[in-house]
C-alpha cells in the first residue's frame, strides 16, 4: 500500500467538517501534517482538534476565497462523503498543479496496512457490515468496523495493527475518489436506484460501487448477489476471484440457501452454517444479507461454528425492521433506514401476511415510485403520508388503485393518525422510502423520534 512518506510535501486540505472530516483532520494533524480543515459554511470544531491543527501549522477555514489560498499550499484534498466530484472548489482542486483529490476511504487505505472486508450496496451495507463486525470478533487478532457506520475510517484504522480485520461499510459516495484502494474482500450487495441527485445516472451510479474492487487482483475476493442481474454481471469487470451469493438459486459453487440452510460449497467442500428458522432476522433482504455476511467471514478464515453462534444470536440493529413495542395487540416497527423506494419494498415484503399501515415520505430523490406504490396497494391496509414528498408519493398512490390514503402534517400526527386506526392483526411500518432532510437531521433522528411517539402512546 502507498505510504505517508510521499505525502509529507505539503499541507493537506480537508474538505468537510462532518464526522469523517474531523475524523481525518485529526489523524493528519497528530501525524504532523499541516492540515486545513475546509468547509463551504461557518461551523465549529471542538477546542482540541482546533488546537491540534494550529499545532501543526493548519487551521479550520470557511469559504472560497479561503478554499483558494490553501489551495496554493496543499498536494493533497481529502473530501468527506458529503461533498460532490462536480462541487466548484473541487474542480478547482483537480485543475491545480501538482493536487491529488481523493476519498477519506482513499486516506484511510494509505494509513491502514491490516486487512478489510469491503461492503457496498443501495441497501443492506449497515446490517450485512454490522454481522461481519461481529464475526471478525472471533477472529484471534484485531478487529474493528467504520467507513459509512460509526467513525471516520480514517481514524478507525489508526490503531489497528497489520494482522487485523475490518468491515468497512462504504457508500458510493465514499467510492468515488479512490485510486489505490483495494480491499481483500470486496462485496456488492444489490444495486436499485439511489442517490441520482448526485450521481444523475444509473450508470455513473453504478460506476462508483464498482471503484471497490477495481484495484483487486488474483489475491483477493469479490463477492457478488448471483440473484441481482445487474450487480451478477459485474463478475466480467474484476480480476480477482469471484464468489457469488444466492437465496434463490442453488450454486455450483459459492454461499447459497437450501432448504433453509445456509451453505458454503467452495473448493468442492460443503459446509452448512445454520437454518433460517435459527435466526432473530427475518426477511428476503436480510437472507441476502447473511449469506453475504458469511462469505464474507469465510474468506477471512472465521470458522463455521463461529459463524453460526453469531447469527443465531443476532438481532435487527436500531432503524432496520426494528420491532419498537405491541400497543393494543399492534405491532410497530421502525425501518427509519429505508431511505429509498427498494428498501421499503424489501420491508413490505418481509410482513407475509400484509395488514401494513404504512407511514411514508420524507425529503424526496425522485425515484420510481410505481414498483413501490404496486405492493402498497397489494400490502397495506393504511398509507398514512407527510413531508416534502407526500404530493408526489399521494399522486403515485393513487394511479396505483391505494384507496386508504392519509396525509399528515408531522410525525405526532402520523402516529396519532396510526393508532387510532390500527387493529389486530395489522401493523404499523414506519418505512419512509426517502431521506429525512426535510425535518430531521438524519435517519436516526427521525427513527428515535418515531420510537418516543410509539412508546407515549396509552396501552
Amino acid at each position: 500500500m502507498t505510504g505517508m512518506t510521499d505525502m509529507m510535501k505539503k499541507a493537506v486540505i480537508v474538505y468537510g467538517a462532518g464526522i469523517s472530516g474531523r475524523g481525518a483532520a485529526a489523524v493528519l494533524a497528530q501525524l504532523g501534517r499541516q492540515v486545513f480543515l475546509f468547509n463551504d459554511n461557518p461551523c465549529t470544531i471542538d477546542d482540541e482538534l482546533l488546537a491540534a491543527l494550529q499545532a501543526a501549522g493548519g487551521a479550520l477555514v470557511i469559504g472560497e476565497e479561503a478554499f483558494t489560498e490553501a489551495l496554493a499550499q496543499a498536494e493533497l484534498v481529502v473530501l468527506s462523503p458529503g461533498v460532490p466530484c462536480d462541487n466548484k472548489n473541487v474542480l478547482q482542486a483537480e485543475a491545480a498543479s501538482g493536487v491529488e483529490v481523493i476519498s477519506e476511504v482513499e486516506l484511510a487505505y494509505r494509513l491502514y496496512g491490516g486487512h478489510m472486508a469491503a461492503i457496498t450496496g443501495t441497501n443492506g451495507k449497515t446490517t450485512t457490515t454490522t454481522i461481519v463486525g461481529e464475526m471478525f470478533k472471533r477472529l484471534p487478532v484485531p478487529s474493528a468496523v467504520g467507513g459509512n457506520i460509526g467513525l471516520a475510517l480514517s481514524k478507525e484504522v489508526q490503531s489497528l495493527p497489520k494482522e487485523a480485520w475490518l468491515a468497512a461499510e462504504l457508500s458510493s459516495f465514499q467510492l468515488e475518489k479512490v485510486v489505490s484502494f483495494c480491499p481483500d474482500i470486496a462485496v456488492v450487495l444489490n444495486l436499485t436506484p439511489d442517490h441520482l441527485e448526485r450521481h444523475h445516472t444509473m450508470e455513473a451510479y453504478g460506476d462508483a460501487k464498482k471503484n471497490i474492487f477495481r484495484k483487486q487482483g488474483a489475491e483477493q475476493v469479490t463477492v457478488l448477489n448471483y440473484d441481482d442481474p445487474e450487480v451478477r454481471s459485474w463478475a466480467k469487470d474484476s480480476k480477482a476471484q469471484i464468489c457469488f451469493f444466492s437465496r434463490k438459486t442453488v450454486l455450483p459453487q459459492g454461499i447459497f440457501m437450501q432448504n433453509g440452510n445456509f451453505v458454503i460449497k467452495w473448493n468442492n467442500t460443503t459446509k452448512v452454517v445454520c437454518n433460517i428458522d435459527e435466526l432473530k432476522l427475518f426477511g428476503g433482504h436480510n437472507e441476502e444479507n447473511v449469506l453475504a455476511a458469511i462469505a464474507a467471514g469465510f474468506f477471512a478464515g472465521v470458522a463455521v461454528e463461529d459463524m453460526a453462534d453469531v447469527l443465531r444470536n443476532f438481532r435487527s440493529i436500531e432503524h432496520r425492521l426494528e420491532y419498537v413495542r405491541t400497543v393494543k395487540g399492534v405491532p410497530y416497527y421502525n425501518d427509519s433506514k429505508a431511505t429509498n423506494t427498494d428498501s421499503a419494498i424489501k420491508a413490505l415484503e418481509a410482513f407475509t401476511k400484509g395488514h401494513i399501515i404504512l407511514v411514508a415520505g420524507g425529503h424526496d430523490k425522485l425515484t420510481e415510485l410505481e414498483p413501490m406504490m404496486a405492493l402498497v396497494k397489494e400490502k397495506c391496509d393504511a398509507l398514512i403520508l407527510l413531508g416534502e414528498a407526500k404530493e408526489r408519493f399521494q399522486a403515485a398512490a393513487q394511479a396505483a388503485g391505494v384507496e386508504n390514503i392519509v396525509l399528515a402534517a408531522d410525525y405526532d400526527e402520523a402516529v396519532a393518525k396510526a393508532y387510532a386506526m390500527a387493529q389486530p392483526p395489522q401493523v404499523v411500518l414506519l418505512s419512509p422510502a426517502c431521506s429525512s432532510y426535510d425535518m430531521f437531521k438524519n435517519y436516526p433522528e427521525r427513527g428515535r423520534y418515531f420510537k418516543k411517539l410509539v412508546n407515549a402512546l396509552p396501552l
